[in-house]
């Protein structure tokens, strides 16, 4: 058989029967458009039935345990290798999930302290567990292995003392009805709600808020306190009967017992977190973080970064381990002879282990090194990884495990990436390949491309428009495919350019302290186009989304948005506030928008047309057919998660999951609705011929023709398509949508507003997964923005972007304790004129090769 995977056939998704041939023992490179099918060709298709074959082989039993993708509509593929897929996706939301648990580094270390740490006379050694504050030998009792104790504060739960509890002075009580009962129980129980919080007694204050008390009080709704009181006088039958409950038992019951992610984000914000008093923040129990190696306790050498973790280690991986011991002297000699024979024999083999265990932990360091994660530590919770970062980690697992003639499925290993990041990832995948593995990438990147063996281009467009092959081959020759998007960037077309915008204003941050960022002063122009540029790790998201957006959030009054990295809530409380200020006397923002790739919602419910609000224009117009007025009914009749309106079957999910044990479980057509999500007589309604239902599953290209008679439907649906979400359909799933597609759609929320300016937009990397031809797109909405007086600042690895922007500041000039300062700041061509820094050589690249062919680029990153 020759050297190639053959696949015939393939209709996944928008795929259009597909036949295509691909290399083995290459670095293959899938590549087109948002929403062109190569992601249902690489992943889909191809990874999708290597997964199958290797599950025929699996004990039906045990396939059972193992969530499996899917068996992938496809004719045949022949020449397909076993297949390991690299995702991109998010850590696990759970403070508990590290670095070092993802790279296995833990385990090492927690062996190493076991069987070679330096203990205290008399104590016994300890097992591996004993070092993880995962386990409960390990863990520290006061606080369970968090490494901070929570608890919820006066302060925390009152922030503005001067209001009354009738004006909600006790912010962490539930809004709303609920609210409101406690406020009348108090009221029954005799307690005043019309004095200032400061002024009530002290003993009342504490009552209210710390009480484990619930007494039960009639309550009468809707009477002032003197008509309650009187009302309690008569023994007048009440409302009903309330229940007290104390302000910090609320918090803590309902974080602790919510099923509601949002309910249980909103009562973490009224708990602060402290460093454990007991393990200073370590995590471990004190016999644990006795033990010492090179000086380290576990809970310190975790905290180093890797490169420094490499240095510690070295002379133990060289095998210099020593130690002072000696038999203490009230033996007899020929027992201290005995002993030191015993204790050479024990350091003959904590020296071995040593060795052993240092050499294997610094080889696998060296790998993550050179995929440029040096600067992470082993503790670094996987939550505040990107996924880019996250995805290095796995890719240098790989590395390490020496598989031979296997297939790795990448997900756009670059994204994220800063070119110089991009050129170590490179060599990795390189090194991959030339350990007899063939690299099968979805990717984005133009040098990625140029670097490949081979690419496969799918389009033309997106979703229906998309789903074929039109080239496949090597890089060169597709700069002969006329009808090729990639093709007109890798070989020619260049930065979308505008006029240089002249800033309003400016906005000076002074001292600014977050994580690597220790007492930086920036500026940042008011009315123009911002980029804040830096290799992985250099403070680019520290200060643009973390610090920048508090501190204008606190100066606003407002209440920031969250985090763009999915921290887990206690993780969240016990961040210390982000140090420094803004400089008085700046005008020119009322407002903050942050737009992150979270998705913008977690179950099927959620989709495009209801998160835009596009859904509510749909259903008005619905709701006003005579049909729909003649049976009365209202717009919310069309909403399927109202039960009038949706099918009671699969109560509006359209679908039944049916078990099949040991094959994947298969997601069926409701048999009620066949899909439809609506009962029968509500599909009987139709808007110009067609029912609800068949809206939703049009795409948002389909729709704009639809709707065309109806501006505030159509409005939306051109700010969608002019972004590049055509090919998306209306009622497509949030959990389907991926980071970037979701971070468009929450820019057209805003776009469609009625922009009046002085809106500050920070926006953390919005290229992150987009073809060159949608960063385009992006680039046209962004300017516009900023066009009617608004001010965009975003945090960027992508030239293209880099180029555009009116303003450039560039972090670093390294990663973690090498960077947290600004290198360089100015107009793109000063900056990288000025030559500082490690974005500078790249940007000069790319503002040079606009004007000539775009292989020099390539040339002059090579040099």
């Amino acid at each position: 058989m020759d050297n190639m995977v053959h696949v015939r056939g393939a209709r996944e998704h928008n795929l259009k029967s597909v036949d295509v041939d691909i290399p083995r023992d290459a670095l293959v490179v899938f590549t087109g458009i948002s929403g062109s099918g190569k992601s249902s060709l690489a992943f889909g298709t191809l990874y999708a039935e290597a997964q199958r074959r290797y599950f025929e082989s699996v004990a039906p039993y045990a396939r059972r345990l193992i969530d499996q993708v899917g068996v992938p509509d496809v004719d045949s593929i022949e020449g397909l290798p076993p297949a390991v897929a690299l995702q991109q996706q998010r850590g696990s939301p759970s403070t508990r999930s590290s670095v070092g648990s993802v790279t296995t580094l833990s385990n090492f270390l927690r062996m190493l302290y076991s069987r070679a740490g330096t203990y205290r006379r008399g104590r016994p050694m300890l097992h591996a567990e004993d070092f993880s504050p995962n386990t409960p030998q390990g863990a520290c009792p006061t606080c369970h292995g968090l490494g901070y104790v929570y608890d919820v504060t006066e302060r925390s739960m009152v922030p503005d003392d001067s209001l009354t509890i009738r004006e909600r002075a006790i912010a962490a009580w539930p809004p709303a009805w609920h609210g409101q009962n406690l406020r009348d129980i108090l009221v029954s129980l005799g307690y005043d709600v019309d004095t200032p919080w400061r002024d009530l007694p002290r003993k009342d204050r504490d009552w209210i808020l710390f009480t484990d008390e619930q007494p039960s009080a009639p309550v009468y709704a809707g009477y002032t306190p003197a008509e309650t009181r009187r009302a309690l006088r008569r023994k007048e039958e009440p409302s009903y009967m309330g229940t007290f409950t104390g302000a910090r038992k609320y918090v803590l019951q309902t974080f602790a017992t919510t099923q509601s992610a949002l309910m249980k984000k909103r009562v973490a914000r009224f708990m602060t977190g402290t460093l454990c008093p007991s393990c200073k923040g370590k995590r471990l129990k004190r016999e644990a973080l006795e033990v010492t190696f090179a000086g380290y306790d576990i809970g310190a050498l975790s905290r180093l970064s890797l490169t420094e973790l490499a240095q510690v280690l070295s002379p133990a991986a060289r095998g210099r381990f020593g130690t002072n011991a000696q038999p203490p002297a009230a033996l007899t000699e020929e027992k201290r002879i005995g002993a030191r024979r015993i204790g050479a024999r024990r350091i003959g083999a904590r020296r071995i282990a040593a060795q052993r265990i240092a050499r294997n932990v610094n080889e696998r360091v060296e790998t993550l090194r050179a995929l440029g994660l040096g600067y992470l530590s082993i503790e670094r919770s996987t939550p505040s990884l990107s996924p880019g970062e996250l995805q290095r980690l796995r890719l240098a697992t790989q590395i390490r495990s020496n598989l031979f003639g296997v297939i790795y499925v990448l997900d756009e290993p670059s994204a994220g990436l800063h070119p110089a990041d991009t050129e170590a990832l490179i060599t990795a995948l390189d090194q991959l390949k030339r350990s007899g593995n063939s690299l099968f990438v979805v990717e984005h990147d133009l040098d990625l491309m140029r670097h490949a063996d081979w690419i496969v281009d799918v389009g033309p467009e997106a979703g229906v428009h998309g789903g074929r092959v039109l080239y496949s081959g090597p890089p060169h020759g597709l700069r002969a495919v006329e009808h090729s998007h990639t093709a007109h960037y890798l070989f020619g077309h260049r930065t979308v350019r505008h006029a240089p915008r002249t800033p309003r204003g400016w906005l000076r941050l002074k001292g600014i302290r977050r994580n690597n960022l220790q007492g930086v002063d920036v500026d940042f122009p008011i009315g123009v186009f911002t980029a804040v540029t830096g290799v992985s790790g250099s403070g680019k998201s520290s200060l643009v989304s973390q610090s920048l957006v508090e501190l204008i959030a606190a100066h606003l009054g407002a209440e920031p948005a969250a985090s763009p990295e999915e921290r887990d809530e206690l993780e969240v409380a016990s961040l210390a506030p982000v140090g420094g200020r803004i400089e008085p006397g700046f005008a020119g923002i009322k407002r903050l928008v942050t737009i992150d790739q979270k998705p913008i919602g977690r179950t099927p419910r959620s989709n495009l047309a209801t998160y835009t609000g596009l859904f509510d224009a749909v259903r008005a117009l619905f709701a006003a057919t005579p049909q729909a007025k003649a049976r009365r009914y209202s717009a919310g009749r069309f909403s399927f998660n109202v039960p009038a309106g949706r099918c009671e079957t699969c109560e509006g999910e359209g679908f039944v999951c049916v078990e099949l044990l040991f094959m994947p479980s298969v997601y069926a057509p409701c048999p009620t609705c066949h899909g439809a999500r609506y009962n029968a007589k509500t599909l009987e309604v139709e808007y110009h011929g067609r029912h609800i239902a068949q809206v939703l599953d049009m795409t948002v290209e389909e729709a704009q023709g639809f709707f065309g008679d109806s501006p505030a439907v159509a409005h939306t649906l051109t700010l969608l398509r002019e972004i590049g979400l055509g090919y998306l359909r209306l009622g497509q799933p949030a959990t389907e949508l991926s980071g970037g597609e979701a971070q468009r759609i929450k820019l057209i929320t805003e776009l469609q507003r009625q922009q009046r300016g002085a809106t500050l937009y920070v926006i953390d990397e919005p290229t992150i997964g987009l073809h060159p031809a949608d960063v385009d797109k992006l680039m046209i909405q962004l300017n516009a923005l900023v066009d009617v007086g608004n001010t965009v600042i975003v945090a960027e690895h992508e030239m293209r972007v880099a180029a555009g922007a009116d303003w450039l500041i560039d972090m670093g000039p390294g990663a973690g304790d090498l960077g947290g300062r600004v290198v360089a700041c100015g107009p793109p061509a000063a900056v990288a004129a000025a030559n500082v820094g490690r974005t500078a050589p790249y940007l000069a690249a790319w503002l040079a090769a606009e004007s000539g062919p775009a292989e020099r680029v390539a040339a002059a990153s090579a040099g």
